[in-house]
């Protein structure tokens, strides 16, 4: 309701302004319309510092407030052990046995091997003897026993050192692999949770108000501080419908206010498809020229600097000083 009753009035302005303007040059009454960005944490906590002040102009990147982080240190502290150890875990898959542990085998392997080769030494000393008569045949078939153990002995002592080598199977380092992502998503997502705990200005412009002081505590989503950024200011002025085809997006307006440094412009960014006021009877030619239509333009140069709610005088370029 508020925007039709300023939309009426701008509008029956304008129609006054344009018709009794001496020059012949029309002049439609404006202000001064801003788009506040409300700046707020996504988590709640206790409002640490607040180097934001109102009335004062950041530029992008600009500290604006921080909140307690204590709890997101200690969550990234705790995701970077959990993925370091899943990462040495993954290793060990891959590379098999620690050294120390191959070197152990390898070890056992050369013992079995010289049991191996003491026993045949053995058993053919033994064969030797049986063939002169000098020992049993049971001596000789123990001694050939003792053998065949000992160099059964020595394939498994290779083959343990052979799966020492190896890496795990393929389907638990896959397994691994997605432990070790998944925790990095993890970290990613502590490492957000810190960043977002101290937050910036998102354009340059100017900090509008705050509503928070530090030491109080702030809930998820409540605004801290809000922004006028310079973008989001804008000029907005009323036309009557018989001078709407003289306004086109991208063209200059001139803009005066009480006041303000003369020179001053406006570039046309939008122009209202529809009336923003029109009287309730069918459309003749003399009611036409109640309807109004909302033009919003963009400051340029020294209109950078007024004031939201500011009223301005409009002038469309081209149409005299």
């Amino acid at each position: 309701m508020k925007h039709r009753n300023l939309a009426a009035l701008a509008g029956l302005a304008a129609l006054a302004l344009a018709g009794c303007s001496n020059s012949g040059s029309p002049t439609f009454q404006g202000y001064v319309e801003g788009t506040y960005v409300y700046i707020a944490p996504d988590a709640g906590g206790r409002l640490i510092v607040r180097p934001a002040i109102a009335g004062a102009r950041v530029a992008a990147g600009d500290a604006l407030f921080s909140l307690d982080d204590a709890d997101q240190k200690a969550a990234v502290a705790g995701a970077e052990a959990r993925l370091a150890q899943a990462k040495a875990e993954l290793a060990n898959l891959q590379t098999g046995e620690r050294p120390e542990e191959v070197s152990v085998l390898a070890a056992n392997l050369s013992s079995a091997r010289a049991t191996s080769q003491n026993a045949e030494d053995d058993y053919r000393r033994k064969l030797q003897l049986r063939q002169n008569g000098t020992i049993a045949q049971a001596t000789v078939d123990t001694a050939q026993t003792a053998m065949t153990t000992a160099a059964a002995q020595v394939d498994a002592a290779e083959r343990q050192l052979e799966v020492a080598r190896l890496p795990a199977r393929s389907d638990q380092i896959d397994a691994a692999e997605r432990n070790v992502n998944a925790l990095a998503a993890d970290l990613d997502q502590a490492k957000t949770a810190l960043i977002r705990r101290a937050l910036a200005a998102p354009a340059p412009g100017y900090v509008e108000e705050t509503y928070y002081e530090p030491g109080e505590l702030v809930a998820a989503g409540q605004p801290v501080v809000s922004l006028l950024p310079d973008a989001n200011r804008k000029v907005r002025f009323f036309v009557p419908e018989r001078t709407l085809a003289k306004v086109n997006i991208g063209s200059s307006v001139a803009v005066s206010c009480d006041g303000c440094p003369a020179g001053m412009t406006a570039k046309v960014e939008f122009v209202s498809s529809a009336a923003e006021f029109a009287p309730p009877i069918i459309y003749s030619k003399d009611s036409r020229d109640k309807l109004v239509f909302r033009v919003d333009a963009s400051p340029q140069g020294r209109a950078d600097a007024l004031k939201v709610g500011q009223p301005l005088d409009v002038r469309l370029a081209g149409s005299g000083s």
